[in-house]
């Protein structure tokens, strides 16, 4: 199921997001406020689930963990700066 739950975070965060959300508890535990993972479900997903994974196993965001999450961040960046470059060459801005 975990193995299910990653692979489905790479292709629709949003969507893992809120099946981690309603089915356990693993969001919770990692973020305090219920204001941090909502912006991280709008503005940058693949970084809010990097971001609880290694809060989770972890408990501290250090070492291989933080490598985990810079590439969440450079992913969830690449998204959104490749479709606006994409948009621009196609003329729609």
């Amino acid at each position: 199921m975990h193995c299910l739950i990653g692979c489905l975070s790479l292709l629709t965060p949003r969507l893992a997001i809120l099946l981690v959300f309603f089915f356990s508890n693993y969001i919770g535990r990692a973020y305090e406020a219920p204001l941090w993972p909502l912006l991280g479900f709008v503005f940058m997903p693949l970084t809010t689930l990097a971001y609880a994974w290694a809060v989770n196993t972890n408990t501290t965001v250090t070492g291989i963990y933080l490598v985990v999450v810079v590439i969440a961040v450079l992913l969830d960046l690449g998204l959104v700066g490749t479709s606006a470059s994409a948009r621009r060459r196609r003329g729609r801005w």
